[in-house]
């Protein structure tokens, strides 16, 4: 190499070196030298959003009627940027606040704090969003408070009074319908991490019923002012701003004056129960449209005002709500409760003996009790039906006619040792049906129910062998009775088979054996179809606040042609048997709409919390007219007696308020869908954006 060439690479190493240790010195300087100038200027300049929620829209019945809408309200805020200047911290002002408002200093204290400024273990009620967005104290302030806030402003600095929107559940047509439209809370750490909701941290969104199912279309979105503030979180500046935008309406398929009478059946059925001697604690009733799956009405008992949870729930009304002792009012019976469907289910059966081949038009014989292995089983109040048809048999509900099949056909599949290619007919039919899955009804929280086929014997016994083995040492005391100690002992044995008093249970909807009541309606709506599931259906449309459309929830068909044309006859004529002839005559007696249906009294072996035996599980499962069914309604009343004498005069009672009967007598006048039920949507007017009747 040259003498020149080695002087240029010199040259060029040294201005590399030079470049290296100009950028050290430099990233030194800013990360060290002048790293604190830097982190304060940061800090001095950091953006807050300010949200202003949009006002959520309505949730109308399929009139046009409001069940849920947003109302103006006075709201009292506390604005922290303005009371944290003042000496003592605000703390005086807040105390005026509070007995304004009638609140105790403490919880205004604690609700107008930032949750990072209090302790962990005092943070309940804490504020969530930042010190800029006005901090609501109440929501419910009358006009008389609101005007002594903005008329003494010297008292009141940092406090403002303004109209907003509320939510309300009107109850226009005396409906309360608490179950079915929800509630709305506020966001929560888990809400948040939710990032494709996009939640903001002060806002309200639906926690239940509909107001959570459809929270995308009725919350809207939100309107945000950020500020610019500096390190001592004054404002410096504003930044963009984006205007709220006002949610859409849901049209539902209830109808409110429906909703109102069937909430009112129910309880008159469970105060019924309880004259009686019953315990009757809780219950629930549904009407479902047969051709299209629409729930017309759904009531839930015992039940709460919706309205507590805008105004903010007192620590005892919290408790109420899940108290085994106030009923758990919370508690939606209708897709939660799951009870033993007791004689409603022979319907299914039917269908099980008619696919094993037994003939409904040959007689059977119906004694007192019938013998099944160590075991007798007895039927209802062990009397004797002598040798009857099976028509005959569904109308005065027999159960040893039932026991004996299912016994029989248990032996056919092997028994305790089945056979390969073993038919099950009952679990088969009862899987056709649909039974033990979800209905897939829009609202959250459904239970499946039960169905305690093979599969499910295997699952349990797995997950509880080691219980049952144990019995004596890990159950209640008062859970060790002769006979759970026995129960205990042959699920230890061989809890995984499906033994022959299983099949017994099974075949008349005892045993393991458990349905919510969607899934009945679901069933006798199928029914009374012809053999056609449909999905269960709340929404009927979403609209927008100027009328148009944006989407419309047409009928869903689940499963079709699940009858036979035969089975379909037959179970047609022998519902309807149940109500002329009977262990529903009596209720119906005289009555002018042509009603099919099912009684059932379920057995429960389980125990109240004061040691005393649970009472009967009363169901009525029906559809009418007879001739062209319209409408399935079934009712339960948990430990409400007999299903003829509480349920079935419930049912009875929301029939004569869809049809317009009084006594004997049909008032077309009074007549809930005198034009059929309505397919077409309640129309807006543009103008105001306000739903009327179509």
């Amino acid at each position: 190499m040259s003498l020149r060439s080695r002087l240029n690479l010199i040259i060029v190493q040294a201005l590399i070196i030079s470049l290296m240790l100009s950028l050290a010195g430099r990233l030194f300087y800013l990360q060290v030298a002048a790293g604190f100038k830097y982190q304060d200027a940061a800090l001095s300049i950091q953006s807050r959003d300010v949200v202003s929620p949009a006002i959520r829209g309505a949730i109308v019945d399929s009139s046009g009627i409001p069940l849920v809408m947003d109302r103006p309200g006075m709201v009292i805020s506390v604005d922290r940027s303005i009371i944290d200047k003042l000496p003592d911290g605000g703390r005086a002002v807040l105390a005026r606040v509070a007995k304004l408002v009638g609140e105790s200093e403490k919880s205004v204290f604690r609700g107008t704090r930032l949750c990072g400024e209090l302790p962990e273990a005092q943070n309940a009620g804490c504020w969530r969003g930042t010190r800029f967005q006005p901090i609501p104290v109440t929501r419910t302030a009358t006009n008389e408070q609101a005007l002594k806030v903005l008329e003494n402003s010297d008292l009141f600095p940092g406090i403002n009074a303004l109209s907003v929107p509320v939510r309300s559940y009107p109850s226009m047509a005396g409906e309360n319908g608490a179950h079915v439209l929800g509630y709305l809370g506020s966001v929560n750490e888990t809400d948040l991490q939710d990032i494709s909701k996009n939640y903001f941290r002060n806002e309200t969104i639906g926690k239940d019923g509909l107001e959570f199912e459809y929270d995308n279309f009725l919350r809207g979105k939100a309107g945000i002012k950020t500020v610019i503030v500096d390190r001592k979180e004054a404002v410096t500046s504003q930044g963009v701003s984006t205007k709220a935008v006002a949610g859409f309406n849901l049209v539902t398929n209830l109808d409110a004056r429906l909703q109102a009478a069937t909430e009112n059946a129910l309880a008159n059925s469970v105060l019924r129960a309880r004259s009686l001697g019953n315990r009757a604690d809780g219950g629930a009733a549904i009407v479902m449209d047969v051709k299209s799956g629409k729930i017309l009405a759904l009531a839930s008992y015992p039940t709460y005002d919706p309205n507590i949870w805008q105004v903010g729930l007192t620590q005892k009304q919290a408790t109420d709500l899940f108290s085994e002792e106030t009923g758990v009012p919370a508690l939606n019976r209708a897709l939660q409760g799951m009870y033993s469907p007791a004689s409603t289910f022979k319907s299914v059966s039917v269908v099980a003996a008619m696919s094993a081949g037994y003939d409904m038009n040959a007689y059977y014989k119906c004694p007192a009790k019938v013998q099944i292995g160590d075991r007798e089983f007895n039927n209802f109040q062990n009397k004797s039906q002598g040798t009857i048809k099976m028509r005959e048999a569904i109308a005065v509900s027999c159960d040893t006619i039932w026991y004996q099949i299912a016994y029989d056909e248990w032996l056919r599949d092997g028994g305790l040792s089945p056979r390969s290619g073993l038919h099950d007919y009952f679990f088969t039919a009862a899987r056709g049906f649909g039974l033990g899955k979800r209905t897939g009804i829009d609202l959250p929280s459904e239970a499946s129910g039960r169905l305690p086929d093979r599969d499910w014997k295997k699952r349990f016994h797995e997950e509880y062998k080691d219980f049952y083995c144990n019995f004596k040492e890990r159950a209640k005391k008062s859970d060790l009775n002769p006979y759970l100690i026995e129960i205990a002992r042959e699920n230890c044995l061989d809890g995984d088979k499906v033994r022959a008093g299983d099949a017994a249970n099974f075949s008349i909807g005892q045993g393991d054996m458990l349905m919510t009541p969607i899934q009945m309606v679901q069933l006798y709506a199928t029914i009374a179809n012809g053999g056609t599931i449909f999905k269960p259906q709340i929404a009927r449309a979403v609209i927008k606040p100027n009328g148009v459309v944006v989407k419309e929830y047409k009928a869903e068909v689940i499963a079709a042609q699940v009858l036979t044309k035969k089975a379909d006859r037959f179970l047609k004529d022998a519902l309807r048997a149940v109500v002329t002839e009977g262990t529903a005559e009596g209720i119906f007696s005289g009555f002018p709409i042509s009603v099919s249906g099912k009684t059932g009294t379920g057995e429960d072996l389980g125990f109240n919390k004061d040691g005393t035996t649970k009472a009967d599980t009363a169901w009525f499962a029906s559809y009418a007219p007879y001739e062209n069914p319209e409408y399935a309604v079934v009712m339960v009343v948990s430990q409400g007696g007999f299903g003829s004498s509480t349920s079935a005069v419930g049912v009875r009672e929301i029939y004569s308020a869809i049809y317009g009967v009084t006594g004997n007598q049909i008032n077309k006048a009074e007549e809930i869908f005198p034009n059929g039920i309505p397919n077409k949507l309640p129309k807006i007017d543009p103008k105001n954006a306000k739903l009327v009747l179509p």
